[in-house]
């Protein structure tokens, strides 16, 4: 038995920005009041972890923050959760007390929203560590490891009968994207949209604007690789920007008599937000911002686009308020009314872990799902 204790299991170290991680011996301290310690069954990488790993300066740390699991113990005053209990990790957390969870208007939790510093949200320390030095967390998750400790409000118990390879991509991408086509735009039945970065996200907006109804689905992306996939999932166009001798807007606003009804930007570059404006139809044209910018973070947009009735909005985790909201998406998994499956194009041993880094940089993967190990 573990729980009670402190455990010794492998975690995926990344010591220096862009260095491979390197797998280590490391210990996992046990879950302190309001936490639980979670056994990572699967987890998969992210364009924040890259990012992230590429550009912040916090060392040495554990990345990964789109995971499943199985609760191994819980601490003092949790009573939502068991021993047994099959979970997905939160990198935004719902505490469903504070101003912001209590609105009705927003899924930016005060207490355990986005965590910067490495850090636990709770006492500010860190449950990892290797002989002794502490090792920082990511997104108060860090899921590259076997065990894991995260707030108590930063997992969401799920159905015990979805597959955990599988619904751990809705921990992050695939809900982000569906969100922000349901619940932040709203997408409307025979609407025109626009999606400018055909990675995971801006697929699962793809796949959440043609459960809606949208009749033109536009996919805006430099690369080619995975055309085929986006047209499953919706995207009735392709536009290769590098295919045009003028601005990609305005070869938008050509085809679509003025603009489109929507225009998601999933890239991360806030070059591209002010594309994505300018591609909107003036009076009710809708841009939403969803990527997170490797540099240059300032949005720089003319006042006129704003002024002829077009609206800038952001979509964190699509809106959704993830411990109320995330079962209802497994359910919807396992009635197959969404598709989660098509998004992973590479399964990777723990053990190879770097090689998911690899595609990812190379632009060869949507979601490569690390299978940790299952024999402790």
């Amino acid at each position: 038995m573990t729980a009670g204790s402190v455990i010794s299991c492998r975690a995926a170290v990344a010591w220096a920005a862009g260095e491979p991680l390197v797998i280590e011996d490391v210990e996992v301290s046990t879950p302190q009041p309001m936490e639980i310690r979670i056994k990572v069954v699967c987890t998969s990488l992210c364009r924040s972890d890259l990012t992230a790993w590429i550009s912040q300066g916090i060392f040495p740390r554990i990345f990964g923050h789109e995971a499943s699991g199985i609760v191994e113990s819980v601490g003092e005053g949790v009573t939502e959760f068991q021993q047994g209990d099959h979970v997905l990790t939160l990198f935004t957390g719902e505490c469903k007390n504070c101003k912001h969870c209590t609105s009705g208007k927003s899924n930016i939790c005060q207490v355990l929203g986005l965590e910067r510093q490495g850090l636990m949200h709770s006492d500010k320390q860190t449950r990892f560590s290797i002989k002794g030095k502490p090792i920082f967390h990511y997104c108060a998750v860090s899921s590259f490891s076997e065990y894991t400790v995260v707030h108590s409000g930063c997992a969401v118990k799920v159905n015990p009968i979805a597959p955990l390879e599988k619904v751990c991509l809705l921990s992050c991408g695939v809900a982000a994207g569906l969100g922000a086509a349901w619940k932040v735009a709203n997408v409307s039945k025979g609407s025109t949209v626009v999606i400018f970065g055909l990675g995971t996200v801006g697929l699962s907006v793809a796949q959440g604007a043609k459960l809606r109804g949208a009749s033109r689905i536009i996919g805006v992306d430099i690369k080619s690789n995975f055309v085929e996939i986006a047209k499953a999932f919706g995207v009735t166009e392709f536009l290769n920007p590098n295919d045009y001798n003028e601005p990609i807007h305005q070869v938008i606003n050509r085809i679509t008599d003025g603009g489109a009804d929507y225009a998601f930007e999933c890239v991360g570059d806030t070059g591209i937000i002010s594309t994505a404006l300018q591609s909107c139809c003036n009076g009710w044209g809708l841009a939403i911002t969803l990527g997170v910018p490797k540099e240059q973070p300032l949005v720089q947009a003319h006042y006129g686009l704003l002024l002829s009735g077009k609206t800038l909005t952001g979509s964190l985790f699509g809106g959704w308020k993830p411990k109320s909201d995330l079962p209802s998406l497994v359910d919807m998994y396992l009635r197959k009314e969404i598709d989660i499956d098509s998004y992973i194009t590479h399964d990777i041993t723990f053990d190879d872990i770097n090689q998911a880094f690899e595609l990812m940089q190379q632009g060869k993967c949507l979601r490569c799902v690390i299978h940790m190990p299952s024999n402790k």
